[in-house]
Parts: structure tokens; sequence; C-alpha cells
């Protein structure tokens, strides 16, 4: 959330820093801000006003009392005021309800180097690793090479419909090792901790790293009866919860409603969950295959830090992803998201995007994001800096990575002409040491 004294002090920067993300709607209705804040300025010089008036009516009551004259008529004054400051107080909260409202809205603003641009055609390339393989025989995408190893999209269809994948088998083990070899890299050379987290949470913890209320159709929820001695089907209102789209939301949630000690930043998590999300891709767009699925794996990679350090943070967790891909011998490029391919919550943004042989060209298997004090400042989440006083923290998010799509990648990068798979050094130890995957 952004701080509303920004746009207070200078509102047409800050909705010329919005207009960068090039949305065809204005995020901001200026003309209604600027009236809801009329009428708090409004409302509140008249409460002054009120209260002042309260307390001068008094002081005279006082006085009249202390000289045994007749109270009564100023008495009746100050007996009207409770009643107008309350309509004040009132008014006052539905104005800041409102408020509250426009500024849950509003996605962040893009720092100042990231480049202006309206979708991902604006997004520049950073670096690249590794050369993409020449094959001698035809390639075959991750579907037709995951089939005989254990990739069963009918059985997925079967049991919850489209976009839905199981997996056993040669393949199982596959996604299991990717997991887990990503954990024990992120915790063991990069220094997170790593966690295990609900994947169920409640609506205040989504609206904490942004995902609501923009984005509440794009999440699977369910309602429930509240908890209680009755089982949860008393006459109190259900429980709105979701299931979470990315650990990232568990993970940053963690330091909600906290003051944190300077000398314990930066905190850096890490954990694998699935992610589950009711919109996968638009258009008909990677309806094959892993690659937009409802349910998916990822390791999830957080931190929480000083806002003088949250970028070289980023920058660090750009490597960290990296170096998963480095030691599964893939091909990818690392690339700045422009201002309109940006997400809600990000100032700034890379992509981490894998070479996928079978669609010949660079797909995203990794986002990282500097969401500065956006998030904290929705959870209220803070550190007591060097002179002792609460500043909000800077929160960062990155894949770390999503295992689906890794595992897409070592299919497809490293397919044999007989359909059988090779397997990574780095990734044999999690395989019992087999260094070539084939069918069951």
């Amino acid at each position: 959330m952004l701080d509303i004294n920004l746009l207070r002090k200078d509102l047409a920067a800050v909705v010329a820093r919005l207009e960068t993300r090039r949305s065809p709607q204005p995020f901001l209705d200026v003309v209604r801000f600027q009236e809801l804040e009329a009428q708090r300025k409004t409302i509140q010089t008249r409460t002054e006003e009120l209260q002042a008036q309260r307390n001068a009516l008094s002081k005279q009551i006082g006085t009249l009392k202390a000289k045994g004259e007749d109270a009564s008529a100023v008495m009746a004054q100050v007996a009207v005021i409770p009643n107008a400051l309350k309509a004040s107080a009132d008014q006052l909260e539905s104005i800041q309800a409102e408020l509250q409202a426009i500024l849950m809205q509003l996605p962040n603003l893009p720092q100042a180097d990231v480049p202006v641009g309206a979708d991902e055609s604006g997004n520049v390339e950073v670096r690249r690793w590794g050369t993409p393989r020449t094959f001698d025989f035809p390639v075959k995408d991750h579907v037709d090479l995951g089939g005989p190893l254990g990739l069963d999209f009918d059985t997925g269809a079967k049991l919850s419909g489209s976009r839905f994948s199981f997996l056993k088998g040669p393949v199982a083990r596959l996604h299991r090792a990717l997991a887990q070899f990503m954990l024990d890299l992120h915790t063991r050379q990069h220094g997170y901790t790593e966690c295990y987290t609900p994947y169920i949470v409640n609506r205040e913890v989504l609206e904490g790293t942004g995902q609501l209320p923009k984005f509440r159709n794009d999440m699977f929820w369910v309602y429930r009866g509240a908890e209680g001695e009755d089982g949860g089907h008393g006459d109190e209102a259900p429980l709105e919860q979701y299931l979470i789209s990315t650990s990232e939301i568990s993970l940053t949630n963690s330091v909600r409603e906290q003051i944190l000690d300077e000398a314990q930043l930066p905190i850096k998590l890490t954990a694998h969950s699935p992610c589950f999300r009711s919109e996968a891709g638009s258009g008909g767009r990677d309806i094959r295959g892993m690659i937009r699925q409802h349910q998916f794996d990822k390791v999830e990679m957080v931190q929480i830090t000083t806002p003088e350090q949250s970028n070289v943070a980023l920058e660090d967790m750009v490597s960290h992803a990296q170096a998963v891909l480095h030691a599964l011998e893939l091909p990818h490029r690392v690339v700045t998201l422009c201002s309109g391919d940006m997400g809600f919550s990000g100032a700034k943004t890379y992509d981490l995007e894998v070479w996928l042989p079978a669609q010949n060209t660079f797909r995203e298997i990794s986002s990282c994001s500097n969401c500065e004090a956006f998030q904290a400042r929705r959870m209220q989440a803070r550190f007591r800096n060097a002179a002792g006083k609460p500043e909000l923290v800077h929160t960062l998010n990155g894949s770390g990575v999503a295992v689906g799509r890794a595992m897409v990648a070592v299919l497809e990068n490293h397919q044999n002409a007989d359909g059988s798979v090779n397997v990574p050094a780095a990734l044999r130890p999690y395989l019992g040491g087999a260094a070539v995957l084939r069918a069951a």
C-alpha cells in the first residue's frame, strides 16, 4: 500500500509514476480522491473547533459555579456537542474507509530506473548464461518425453479437471528431487531458513501481500464455519480463507504486526509448497502441458530487510535463483521487467527465463521483486532503526525456482534420441545416483 502522505504532498507526481504502468484505465480517480481529502480536512477542522468550544464552555461552567452563578444555559450548550462530535466521527470514519479502499487498489510505484513499457515487449535483457543445445534428432516437448516417464494429464483431468497433472514413477521422483535440491542449495549455500507453512490463509494475510482485494478472482477460496466449541457450526460468521498462490504470502506475513530489532535483519526464508491459482492464463495459451497449471509447486525465497539494503538484496536473490539454473545446466537469461509488465506489489522486478527447446524460446521460471515498504505498510511490519524509531521494513520475494517448470526444462534440454533424459550431476544424489532417467 502506498503512503497516503505521498498523495497528499505531491499527487501529480504519484499519478505520473502510476501512469508509467501503462494501464488502459487510470488507477486513481483523482477527482474523487481530492473530494474526499477536502471533506476530511473540513470535518477534522470542524471537530477541532467543537473540541475547543467544549473545552472553553466547560471552563466557563467551572467559573460560573465557583462564583455561585447559574451555569444551566452554558451546560445546555455543552450538552449538544457530544452528538455533533459523534456525527463528525462517523463521517470521518466513512471517508477514511473510502480512502483506505482507494489505497488498497493502487499498485506500487515503479522505481526510477525501471524501464517504461506497456507489456513484455518493453522488458530489457540484462544478461544470458549458457548456449542452447543443438540437437541432431527431432526435439520432443515435455509432454511427449514425460508420458513414458509417468507424466499423466489424463488422470489429472479425471480427478480435478483441466490444467491438473498426475505424476508417478521416474517423473514423480524427478519432481521431488528438484524441490529437495533447491531447498538444500538455498539453506546450505545462500543462508535461508527452511520453513513449512500453511496452505490455507485468512483474508487479511492476502491483503498484506497484495493479492486481495484486486486479484480475488484469481484465487481458490473457501468459506468455513467460525472456530468454536460447536465445531464451527454456530451462528458466527464463516471464516473467509484462501489457498495460497505462492508461499511468499505466508512467509512474508510471518512478520506482520511486529516490530523487529534491526539486528534481526535481514531475515531470509525459503519454503517448498504447492501453489493454487484459479486463473492460469487466458486465450488458450499454454493449455498443453505443465507450463500453466491450477496447481503447481514452487520453492520460494523471501527476504525482510532494511530500506538501505533492499536493492542489494534483490540482486543477491536473482543470483540465488540463477544458481539453481547453473547447477541444472539450463541456458537462461535475466530480464528487467518494464513498468507495465510488473506485478501489483513490485517496485522493481527481474524475471529469469529458461530456454525450452521444443518452443524454441525463453520462458519465465523465476520472478524476483523488491516490494520496498508496500507490503510492510499493509502488514504493519516494522523494525526499530538505529535511532530507536519504528520504521517499515522492506520485503522481497523470488521463485527459487518453480519446480514444474524446472522439470519441463530438464526434460527438454537434457533429452536423448531414445526418449531417455540425462540427469544433471547436481541432481544425481537426489535420484539415487542415476545418471539417466528411463521409462519404468
